[in-house]
């Protein structure tokens, strides 16, 4: 939902918007031109007006040299463009620092489509019934199709969740998903502390969300094949990053560092050099 399009309402209808939450659904984006719209048009608008809720939708575009864009513009979203690429972890702090200020909930997906964006429904309801803090979609407790995830991927997913349920608790299935959904206080929480800028991002939130003391559960999901460019994961290079935030943030409390962020004046401020398109 655009920043004019709020204005519009509010200039004769105060009631509409007050009676009506906001959720925001954020989504690093490169180079995904080919799947880029298809992930924005199937996000449940309708279903969650039915709930109660008007949807604002915030695309990344970290750095694409393609027509990402260009073709996210064409809807209506929100987009803020970095210059150049700061992976995933950094595409997520920016997202994060620019979420609707009447947010209530956030939801993460990916560019790719191997998410299904209709059933974020699923994760927000384990949000709105106060059944938790933060509700994690889960692949393998879900119907992967075809080859999504390679069986190396999936064992090495496994045993991190495993350790994940070990050290921290909670009902952890999938801890590098990145379909993720998180109640509004939890992300502020989070912009405090976020240190990496890669893939071992969704590692860094899960486990420091832990030791925040939110409640982090998981919900089946399905996961579908990739389409077009194959993934820049690498599984050895990105699998010792992962295990080394799981390992590091043992010991880690929020007391123990300073905060990396102090909030800026408007939730609509963005870093210098980045474009933002609305």
């Amino acid at each position: 939902m655009t920043l004019s399009y709020i204005y519009i309402y509010c200039s004769y209808s105060v009631i509409i918007i007050c009676k009506m939450g906001f959720i925001t659904f954020i989504i690093p984006a490169f180079n995904e031109e080919g799947t880029i719209g298809e992930v924005i048009d199937n996000i449940p608008h309708e279903a969650l007006k039915e709930e109660g809720f008007n949807v604002d939708v915030l695309i990344i575009d970290d750095g694409s040299s393609d027509r990402t864009s260009l073709i996210a513009g064409s809807r209506d979203v929100r987009i803020i463009r970095h210059e150049t690429n700061r992976g995933k972890g950094g595409a997520i702090n920016t997202a994060f620092k620019n979420i609707h200020p009447d947010s209530e909930y956030v939801v993460m997906l990916d560019a790719d489509n191997t998410y299904k964006a209709q059933e974020s429904t699923r994760l927000l309801e384990l949000l709105t019934s106060g059944f938790c803090d933060v509700a994690i979609g889960s692949r393998l407790e879900g119907k992967m199709n075809g080859n999504s995830m390679t069986y190396f991927n999936r064992i090495g997913n496994w045993i991190f969740s495993f350790l994940v349920r070990i050290f921290y608790n909670g009902n952890i299935t999938d801890c590098c998903s990145g379909f993720v959904a998180w109640k509004r206080e939890v992300v502020d929480d989070l912009l405090k502390y976020i240190r990496v800028n890669d893939f071992s991002i969704e590692m860094e939130m899960l486990t420091k969300a832990r030791r925040l003391g939110y409640d982090v559960h998981s919900v089946p999901i399905t996961y579908d094949n990739r389409y077009g460019r194959k993934s820049s994961l690498h599984p050895i290079r990105d699998g010792i990053r992962i295990l080394m935030i799981l390992l590091r943030n043992l010991n880690w409390r929020p007391e123990k560092e300073k905060m990396k962020f102090t909030f800026p004046s408007s939730r609509w401020d963005h870093p210098q050099g980045d474009t933002l398109s609305q």
